[in-house]
């Protein structure tokens, strides 16, 4: 893939002009991500069959496990390209619509008013390749089998999300954001070294599978000497047991750090809320599908507890952290990406909560949860880009310079350019602007609550009956009693866009005596050949075309996004068995491996 990509590249940069070359590196690494994630599925089949391949003696080990998350990191990945692959609005005109008009004549319009081709995402030509090498890291991570190739890893992936913070050279809040996140990065990565260092200092290897045995001799050796007293149990260990632990806490908090689990969160919400919303689409899912994978196979064959005490109970206390700081801080929000800040935090309260428990119930409830969530993070923050795309021909009743008013202090917005929807008031009655992108997102929305029949309810409920069935009902109650808190922030989005008017305006530009400004047009015939062209005159030809700003739409590729993961939010119900089939498979494989 990375090969491949890079000639691709290569080439692309030598044969396109400067100002395209942006959009064309994110269709190559478009198509490059997704023409992998068909490899990948035509190789499950040859890991299943061989119950995984280890490579470069050791460091790596690809399983059908990791494969099957490799592909969807990968499609996630392609999906998240398409904001910058493809320009944001097209121009529809049903009289031009005929297929007709679409093959054989071509409109022309101002473009770099009407599809933003100057936006700052449309001129940074790095983005692509950034996001291959972030990429690179995650896929690593999910394989890794040795101690060297975690730090490696994780590294590879935290320094292109580092890059990709401080893109934006002219934004002051995205290098600043940049430079948070890269010092307590920096911090975190220092725990994960120090925990490695002392686990290899006590096992005298680095390699995970010798860990891995070690961890099972000394389990099965406790057994046998659990009548023995406590000093001869202490003489009898050929490793100690509490090194294993304490080395392994240190490397969870070094990783915790990466996914902004509390008490480790407080970079999270300045972070995303200071870069553009488009870099945050990617910081927020990717990192963290690629580490909770990790996090899975490292308890699972590490979950032995040698005393009366397991390393995995560090994932308890931040679990029950997690899910009160992100239900009770979101309440008094304002900036909805902040706010998504805090959602992501108390759900990863609900997967840490899974993580503690090792068997097949906990794991299938894991898996499933990373996946939905995913997904339904993935389209709350592509319409939340679309949502500032379809702004481009109103402003609000009192922003500044409007009617000589001003905005207010508190409410006044950071980098507007690259982040439009920064505030909660933004989003006010927008069920009246657009009903379709403002339904999906009430859905969404809906599915983070975990209201059935959407699929985010299935979720917690897997979640749920798996830690009461293990013996953790206080962490059980614990979650209940945050969803219904974190429920009342959700809902109260839901009712800003639903249930209130919006102050919005025709923006001033387009706006003139009352009326809309008509813009203008022309025909282009591309062949003056053609029968239906034989005797149309020269001013026919290149014929001037008059439309509204109701005529410009959201582009196909955002629309599309859009409604297909909210139809499978939704018609989820519909389909279970196929999700559940999937997952359960997922869980054998981990087993069998």
């Amino acid at each position: 893939m990375v090969i491949l990509l890079l000639i691709n590249l290569l080439v692309s940069n030598a044969l396109t002009l400067r100002q395209e070359k942006s959009i064309l590196f994110s269709r190559v690494v478009f198509t490059g991500l997704i023409s992998s994630s068909i490899l990948g599925f035509i190789n499950l089949y040859v890991n299943a069959l061989s119950n995984g391949i280890g490579l470069y003696g050791g460091l790596f080990n690809v399983t059908t496990f990791t494969q099957a998350f490799n592909i969807f990191i990968l499609l996630i990945s392609a999906l998240i390209l398409i904001l910058t692959g493809f320009f944001p609005r097209k121009v529809i005109i049903k009289k031009y619509s005929s297929l007709y008009h679409l093959l054989f004549s071509k409109l022309s319009y101002n473009k770099n008013v009407i599809s933003n081709k100057t936006g700052e995402q449309f001129r940074i030509i790095e983005y692509a390749l950034v996001i291959v090498f972030a990429l690179c890291g995650s896929l690593f991570l999910m394989s890794t089998g040795d101690l060297v190739s975690i730090f490696l890893s994780i590294e590879l992936q935290s320094y292109g999300l580092y890059i990709l913070c401080s893109l934006y050279r002219d934004s002051e809040s995205s290098t600043a954001s940049a430079l948070t996140y890269f010092l307590l990065g920096g911090l975190s990565s220092c725990f994960i070294l120090l925990g490695s260092a002392l686990l290899y200092a006590n096992s005298g290897t680095t390699n995970l599978d010798n860990i891995y045995i070690i961890c099972s001799i000394s389990e099965m050796q406790n057994d046998h000497i659990m009548g023995e007293t406590i000093n001869t149990i202490s003489s009898l260990y050929l490793y100690q047991p509490y090194y294993f632990h304490i080395s392994l806490i240190i490397i969870a908090v070094g990783f915790l750090f990466k996914v902004s689990a509390a008490p480790f969160h407080f970079w999270s919400p300045d972070v995303y809320d200071g870069i553009p919303t488009i870099v945050t689409t990617f910081v927020a899912i990717i990192a963290k599908i690629s580490i909770f994978v990790f996090f899975l196979e490292l308890v699972y064959y590490t979950q032995y507890s040698f005393l009366s005490y397991s390393w995995t109970n560090v994932f308890v206390i931040s679990s029950f952290f997690s899910l009160i700081i992100g239900s009770v801080l979101g309440l008094t929000q304002f900036r909805i990406k902040r706010l998504f800040a805090y959602s992501t935090i108390s759900h990863v309260g609900f997967i840490l909560l899974a993580l503690c428990m090792s068997n097949t119930e906990s794991i299938q409830a894991y898996i499933f949860y990373i996946i939905q969530y995913s997904l339904s993070n993935l389209n709350a923050f592509v319409i939340l880009v679309s949502v500032g795309y379809t702004f481009y021909f109103y402003i609000q009743g009192n922003e500044k310079g409007y009617k000589g008013q001003k905005i207010d202090k508190e409410s006044e917005m950071i980098d507007e350019n690259h982040s439009p929807i920064q505030l909660i008031s933004q989003i006010r009655g927008y069920f009246y602007v657009n009903s379709f992108l403002a339904m999906s997102l009430g859905i969404t929305l809906f599915s983070f609550v975990g209201i059935p029949p959407l699929i985010g309810f299935f979720a917690k409920q897997m979640i749920l009956s798996a830690a009461m069935d293990n013996g953790y009902v206080f962490m059980s109650l614990v979650a209940i009693l945050t969803s219904v808190i974190g429920a009342a922030y959700y809902l109260s989005l839901i009712k800003e866009i639903f249930f209130f008017k919006h102050d919005y305006v025709i923006n001033p530009v387009i706006y003139k005596e009352g009326s809309y400004m008509v813009l203008k047009g022309y025909i282009t015939y591309l062949f003056s050949f053609l029968p239906s062209s034989k005797n149309i005159s020269t001013k026919q030809a290149n014929s001037q075309v008059e439309f509204s700003p109701n005529d410009i739409k959201l582009s196909s590729s955002l629309s599309s996004v859009i409604s297909v993961i909210t139809l499978l939010l939704v018609a989820f119900i519909y389909v279970p068995s196929e999700w559940f089939n999937v997952v359960s498979i997922l869980s054998l494989s981990l087993f069998k491996a």
